[in-house]
């Protein structure tokens, strides 16, 4: 379409002048595209719809590649975010040793004090030059050298029947005191031993404390719940046979005492029963704890004898048909038969 003639000049212009070649020719001047192009509204003219000229159609591609790049941003922010958290130990994992993420690794070091109790509480004149190898696989450098048996002076001897760990004391996530409770010469002490860890690792830090053993206390006075002789008599009629199925841990002996549901296993012939020494029966319903006092004959040479243990235990009883009595469950009892 041509415009017509200008009512100024009278001359004849194309509609086209302003158009940019599309291959390769030269484009109008820059104060034609400045006076023709507005921003705002991506180069068409004023009054008119763009028609694609100017080299806009570049903006839908410059387009594509910055929503491709934003994209491909929040996707690696997202899986870092995601392979950081898997990366990292949940709360309340643990690391080699038994220690939750920053803090002290207790069961590596309850392992490592033991071992080296075993060592340290042992030693004699003859093998000193063995326990002093030994210690230094467990303490530094520098204390092995100063102090290779750590504190013995190299005469009398001290021997280890047992030990066991008794208890823990964190101060830090890299230092904490074992306890230690042992068997020394046939005297009951507790050894504390100084650990401190680091990267998973651990080490003794010097010389350990001798600590007495546990104190003896007096046990509670339970309450009286009275005797029932009447239940009492009729349990001792049967608490023999009984025994003596759980003894041999004969299962169809031991059916003949049993509720439905609550099977019983017996200790399969290591003891045999001798006698009931002692019986406490308290009142109540038709349910019963009983503790019972019970003899057992130990196997062995019959040029030694015969030997006799005690053993206290705790039973519960059911009445199920007026002074028939059933066993449902049968463990250690917390206190001696007739012990106030």
């Amino acid at each position: 379409m041509f415009r017509g003639p200008n009512s100024g000049n009278g001359a004849h212009s194309s509609d086209y002048s302003h158009v940019l070649p599309l291959f390769g020719a030269a484009g109008p001047a820059p104060e034609v595209l400045d006076h023709e192009v507005n921003p705002r509204d991506y180069g068409a003219p004023s009054g008119r719809a763009w028609s694609g000229g100017g080299g806009r159609w570049l903006l839908w591609p410059l387009r594509a590649v910055l929503w491709a790049a934003l994209l491909i941003v929040a996707y690696r922010g997202v899986t870092a975010i995601v392979f950081h958290q898997a990366s990292t130990p949940p709360a309340g994992g643990t690391e080699p040793g038994g220690a939750t993420a920053g803090q002290f690794p207790v069961s590596l070091a309850e392992a490592y004090a033991t071992e080296f109790g075993q060592v340290y509480l042992n030693f004699s004149p003859a093998t000193q030059a063995q326990r002093e190898q030994e210690l230094a696989a467990f303490v530094p450098p520098s204390v092995a050298a100063a102090h290779p048996d750590l504190g013995w002076n190299g005469t009398g001897q001290l021997s280890l029947q047992s030990e066991q760990i008794a208890g823990i004391a964190v101060q830090d996530p890299q230092h904490a005191v074992v306890t230690l409770l042992a068997m020394v010469n046939g005297q009951l002490m507790e050894l504390g031993v100084p650990v401190i860890a680091s990267d998973g690792g651990v080490v003794v830090a010097g010389e350990p404390a001798w600590l007495p053993a546990p104190k003896q206390i007096s046990p509670p006075k339970a309450a009286s719940q009275g005797s029932d002789p009447v239940a009492r008599n009729q349990l001792m009629n049967e608490l023999p046979a009984f025994f003596q199925a759980y003894a041999s841990g004969d299962t169809a002996a031991l059916s003949r005492f049993e509720l439905r549901g609550f099977p019983l296993t017996g200790l399969g012939g290591t003891v045999a029963f001798d006698s009931i020494a002692g019986l406490q029966v308290p009142r109540g319903g038709t349910t019963r704890q009983i503790t019972v006092s019970v003899i057992w004959q130990l196997g062995g040479p019959a040029s030694a004898g015969v030997t006799k243990l005690e053993m206290a235990y705790r039973v519960s009883v059911v009445d199920l048909q007026s002074g028939k009595w059933y066993v449902n469950e049968i463990s250690a009892a917390t206190e001696a038969v007739g012990v106030k």
